[in-house]
């Protein structure tokens, strides 16, 4: 152990009453009394920690002086992102403090030249409501609110995330309330009081849970303050200034009954602060010694009014370490570093203490999965009112419900096994023999820099992962985890928090530490090879997620890989991801070299290329301004090789610079009408219409249009040419059998299915031919030229490029949606369609640039939202415990290819295991009923068997009795049959009443719903089969 005084760190003297370290331990902040006035300097700890630090000149000491406040600052602590610093003091209130940009050195009011701000923090918010000086603060895990208490004898609970509200007030103390601590799980917050009582008070509806007077009866005088901790692993509560037998202890109070029956002993005056280490620690094992299994324990600083300072382990029945007259005065607050080895100390005096200690003293401290196991295992996921001790006592009055009961407990001790096991996979950060920061530094190497005509520098983007995701903020929920050597490959498209613009940048040539796909020989693309792989490997529990100290914490990730969708049969997609809109066309010239990508090659789309040759990337360059936009469009059929750009020889194309700025933001823009060679353009489109971008016009293409059966599609335009008119070949083949057919103009785009074949043509001609070739309808004539062209089944979808939607059902001869227009979901905002997707019931779904997906619903005509990768309830929906090993996992139906990655949110959602209980119940709810929802909607029968299970699987653990009674009476509908009765049998082909037969094992593994069950079981037992 080492110690240290800086004595660099005063207030001129004056007492410093609090001192607290910053979240990622660069700097530290101390509260007390200035010259006149309230005094909270935020210092640099670099010269704390290393005595060369502290010798050089240039690395400044202080970095902010702020005397904002009134009177005496008595508490300074930070959040626990790091971003805000909140202060509470005599005059009453409590200031939240955020970094600002920093505009140049700023003088302290009144100090020489020598005080200069190195940084910038100004007050944000000022909160005011005690009538009296605030003795405390503290923030609530995850920062969802901050607490205060005062000399009013209340504690104020205060909205962190929309200041100055406040959520509530506690009253009950009759005393001065003079420290605050937060349980870790969030379920508790304690506080102590001059009325000799220590209250603990729930979260969920701000009550008092107990009062705890016994340990405080004996204690005579006061002390400044009576700063109480709660441990990191929420078992223990240790208070300040408590007495034993008339002599001075911290007395411990364990969760588990709120009992009294410890106390840290041997202090000679009171306490006045206790701080629980924020680790919990094993023991550290020594070398060549075989590994012991050991209880891990928590280690704890006590400072009392005697000026001395002792540290606990509770593994240990005496204090690790005392020392004592460590200063001249009482002992006034107790900061621990995040890493578990130092700890900051200050004092009355006008001095603070540094303690730096060594893991062997102190232990091996848990990783934060650990931690959270432990969370895990003691609380659960379920913080509901009813107590595992409460139901052990029930009397089981079913057979049925004795069976589910034993079935849960043998799966509960499965799933210990597993987890013990999941444990040996270590996290690493190093891929294959390769830290993540040479692969980084290796690929900067490789970047390529090309010139363009007019002799400006280009580099060409590379995508580099985040791969140092340090904190566990809900962004990372969005990023990809970078699988150890599975093929999968990065993706191309990366999407951006800041705005919702996606752009396409170059994929990384091979995945980290394994092998690029090779050429689909099988007919299956190097796109469907990586979306497989990615989805089965994302099931295992041994993700890489590399960690990292020094990061900034919850700093969202600016770019985050977004998952390519996954093809499925029966359904066709089209990804126009970074598709460029169209801005008012000026000539021909520019509308040919806007070439876009269409659902025939699109990469999403289940096409495989056979014969003929693509062009690899398509460049488009935008010169204006300073600026310049490169954009780039990646076709990667061939299992993604990384290519490099080819330009096109002749001088290079130019835009107007008025395009500059709606390349990358402005969605959809008029267009206007302009002739053109082919009859394609020479339509009479409106004038002030949305505008789509259309399928590039191409010489001869192929395409795979089914997978079971396999069909392909070729097409030659132009095969020749009779009186006048280019006559175009459609060729398919299925099975064995080729048919081919010849069309009068030429062929934009195609898409079929097992059933059906359609063919737009640049005539805006739609025809649609059987599978044997047969015309099924004369050529329907289209508003406009088609954007999108797809076919599921029998049914046949045209999106236009003036953004109407129209969808056929062939076989019936009848409209399923007509001529609806995407003005709905386009209108006010910044982005384009990015995919289309026809499901195998005729349902149409289009997803949008800025991550939003929508359907439209034929039945009540109207665009419902059943999927948006913003959404905060899927970040933070955490259903992790619900999903059976047994069920079918659904990554292949429409809602989890429009989700994509965000199905897997609420699988590593566990790390927020500190989350407030009913706010993420209440998120986790609202998601799954979302999913169920849509899955109705999209008319997609497995997704909604697969949610459906899960949510009642929630709504058993949870004990949400009201929705679980709708919803088994919803399934079991009327038992006498009536006339009026709008009831239906079945949803979605699936029998209601087989539904809830498999629902009823679900309700029988918990014991609160044993009335329900029997009800539910003796209703189907009468109905029988019916």
């Amino acid at each position: 152990m080492k110690l240290l005084k800086p004595s660099w760190v005063s207030h001129n003297g004056k007492p410093i009453f609090s001192v607290d370290i910053h979240p990622d331990g660069t700097k530290f902040a101390t509260g007390g009394q200035g010259e006149d006035s309230g005094k909270v300097v935020i210092w640099n700890m670099a010269p704390v920690l290393r005595e060369e630090d502290e010798k050089k000149e240039n690395i400044p000491k202080m970095l902010c002086q702020m005397d904002n406040h009134l009177a005496c600052v008595n508490c300074v602590r930070w959040s626990n992102n790091g971003l805000y610093l909140a202060s509470g003091g005599d005059d009453k209130l409590v200031m939240v403090w955020k970094r600002a940009a920093f505009i140049g050195p700023s003088t302290v009011f009144g100090s020489s030249s020598k005080l200069a701000n190195v940084e910038q923090w100004r007050c944000v918010t000022i909160l005011r409501n005690h009538t009296g000086d605030v003795m405390d603060v503290a923030w609530s895990p995850h920062d969802v609110w901050l607490a205060s208490c005062s000399v009013d004898n209340t504690i104020v609970i205060w909205n962190a995330r929309k200041f100055p509200e406040i959520v509530a007030s506690l009253k009950g103390h009759t005393g001065l309330v003079k420290g605050l601590t937060w349980d870790p799980v969030g379920k508790y917050i304690a506080s102590q009081a001059d009325d000799h009582s220590l209250k603990v008070w729930r979260t969920m509806d701000w009550q008092q849970e107990t009062n705890i007077t016994k340990p405080f009866n004996e204690c005579g005088g006061t002390t400044h303050v009576l700063r109480l901790s709660w441990s990191p692993d929420g078992q223990y509560l240790v208070s300040a200034h408590a007495m034993n037998n008339s002599g001075p202890t911290a007395q411990i109070i364990e969760r588990d009954g709120w009992k009294t029956n410890m106390d840290f002993v041997g202090h000679r005056k009171a306490v006045t602060v206790v701080k629980f280490n924020p680790k919990i620690f094993k023991k550290k094992q020594r070398n060549g010694s075989s590994p012991k299994p050991s209880c891990p324990y928590c280690c704890c600083a006590v400072g009392s009014k005697d000026r001395s300072l002792s540290v606990w382990l509770t593994s240990l029945k005496r204090p690790l370490v005392v020392i004592h007259d460590l200063f001249d005065k009482s002992i006034m607050d107790i900061s621990w570093t995040l890493n578990g080895l130092g700890i900051l100390v200050c004092s009355m005096d006008g001095t603070v203490a540094y303690l730096n200690f060594s893991q062997d003293e102190l232990g091996d401290p848990l990783n934060e999965d650990e931690k959270n196991a432990i969370h895990q295992n003691i609380y659960g996921k379920s913080l509901a009112i009813t107590t595992e001790a409460q139901l052990s006592t029930t009397i089981i009055e079913n057979p049925e419900m004795l069976k589910y009961q034993q079935e849960r407990q043998r799966a509960e001790q499965a799933n210990h096994r597993m987890a013990h096991e999941a444990q040996a996979h270590k996290l690493t950060s190093v891929v294959n023999g390769e830290s993540l920061e040479d692969i980084r530094k290796n690929l900067l190497k490789k970047q390529v820099e090309t010139r363009t005509a007019d002799g400006r520098r280009r580099i060409t983007p590379l995508c580099i992962a985040q791969l140092d995701t340090g904190d566990f903020s809900p962004a990372l929920f969005n990023s990809v985890p970078i699988l150890p050597g599975s093929s999968s490959q990065l993706t191309s498209q990366l999407s951006s928090d800041s705005n919702t613009a996606t752009s396409n940048l170059d994929p990384l040539s091979t995945p980290l530490g394994g092998k690029a796909p090779d050429d689909a020989k099988d007919g299956v693309s190097g796109a469907m090879a990586q979306a497989s792989s990615l989805n089965t490997t994302a099931m295992k529990s041994n993700l890489l997620l590399t960690s990292s100290t020094k990061m900034e914490p919850m700093k969202a990730l600016d770019s985050r890989f977004t998952e390519r969708s996954k093809v499925m049969p029966g359904v066709t997609i089209s990804s126009m991801a970074g598709l460029t809109p169209l801005d008012r066309v000026k000539d021909s010239s520019t509308l040919k070299d806007l070439k876009d990508e269409t659902s025939s090659d699109s990469e999403d789309k289940m096409a495989v290329v056979k014969s003929l040759s693509f062009t690899k990337r398509k460049a488009l360059d935008v010169d204006g301004g300073d600026n310049h936009v490169e954009k780039r469009k990646t076709l990667d059929m061939d299992g993604g090789d990384n290519q490099v750009e080819k330009r096109k020889k002749g001088r290079p194309r130019k835009m107007d610079t008025k395009m500059m700025t709606s390349v990358s933001h402005q969605p959809l823009q008029q267009a206007t009408p302009s002739s053109e060679k082919e009859p394609c353009y020479a339509t009479a489109v409106p004038v002030a219409v949305l505008k789509l971008p259309t399928p590039t016009p191409q010489k001869a293409f192929t395409l795979q249009v089914s997978l079971e059966p396999p069909v392909y599609l070729e097409v030659e335009n132009e095969v020749s040419v009779v009186s006048g008119a280019k006559l175009s070949q459609l060729r398919c083949s299925m099975e064995g059998r080729e048919w081919d057919t010849l069309l009068p103009s030429r062929v934009i785009t195609a898409a079929g299915s097992s059933d059906v074949v359609a063919v737009a043509c640049a005539d805006r001609m739609l025809s649609v031919f059987s599978a044997c070739g047969r015309r099924l309808l004369p050529s329907i004539l289209l508003s406009a030229p088609m954007s999108a062209l797809h076919c599921s089944g029998f049914y046949v979808m045209a999106l236009t490029a003036c953004a109407t939607l129209s969808v056929w059902d062939v076989q019936k001869q009848s409209a399923v949606v007509k001529n609806e227009s995407l003005q709905t979901i386009l209108s006010g905002t910044e982005c384009t369609v990015s995919q289309s997707l026809l499901t195998q019931q005729g349902v149409p779904v289009i997803g949008l640039s800025n991550g939003k997906s929508y359907c439209f619903n034929s039945s009540l005509e109207t665009w419902n939202l059943i999927a948006d990768k913003q959404d905060s309830l899927v970040q933070c929906a955490d259903f992790k415990n619900c999903i059976s090993s047994q069920d079918a996992p659904v990554s292949q139906g429409p809602l989890a290819l429009m989700q994509g990655r965000n199905l897997n949110a609420g699988r590593l959602a566990s790390r927020l295991s500190s989350t407030p209980h009913h706010l993420q119940h209440g998120m986790t709810l609202a998601f799954l009923e979302n999913q169920l929802a849509s899955a109705l909607t999209l008319r997609s029968s497995t997704e909604y068997h697969y949610w459906l299970l899960i949510y009642a699987r929630f709504l058993v653990t949870e004990g949400s009795d009201y929705r679980l009674r709708e919803l088994c009476k919803d399934l079991l509908g009327p038992v006498h049959k009536s006339a009026g009765s709008a009831w239906e049998p079945t949803t979605l082909g699936l029998r209601k009443r087989d539904l809830l037969r498999e629902l009823l094992p679900v309700i029988g593994q918990n014991l609160r719903f044993q009335r329900l069950f029997t009800e539910y079981q003796d209703q189907l037992e009468l109905l029988g089969n019916k």
